[in-house]
């Protein structure tokens, strides 16, 4: 079976997150975030280059999370698309540029210092079998013989 992949994106919040609602009522998750860029020199060496500043959005109860758990300056990786969209400025200027909207966020693991809560998340209509349940089964092995 393939495997499905989206694009990522890494970077840093650059702004106070924000959480408003859409026009139907659900949440919107909303920064704007900093990605650094870098260009390798013959020597092997490395140059930072200009930072560039975008629009990252997340929507539904992933943007309620990133909101309690996203704070700026943070480094963080996600995955989900760009998209273009088109809006009025408050002076009336139509502008034309492009979101990345997140399906799921997290800290940068590279960059970031965090401890791990593996406790059991309660959940009112959701069972999450473990690794000792009857329901769970181990990956098969693949064909190099190793276990993923």
């Amino acid at each position: 079976m393939a495997i499905r992949t989206q694009e990522s994106l890494s970077g840093f919040i650059a702004s106070d997150p924000q959480l408003r609602e859409t026009s139907k009522g659900d949440a919107r998750f909303y920064a704007r975030i900093g990605k650094e860029h870098f260009r390798r020199e013959d020597d092997g060496t490395f140059t930072q280059t200009e930072t560039t500043f975008h629009h990252l959005v997340m929507f539904g109860r992933s943007a309620e999370h990133a909101y309690e758990r996203m704070a700026k300056g943070d480094n963080f990786i996600a995955e989900g698309y760009t998209r273009t969209v088109n809006f009025e400025r408050e002076d009336g200027q139509a502008v034309e540029s492009e979101e990345f909207v997140a399906k799921k966020i997290g800290h940068d693991a590279a960059r970031t210092r965090y401890e791990v809560d593996r406790s059991p998340r309660t959940s009112i209509n959701r069972e999450t079998p473990s690794f000792e349940s009857p329901t769970y089964s181990a990956p098969a092995a693949s064909a190099s013989g190793l276990s993923l």
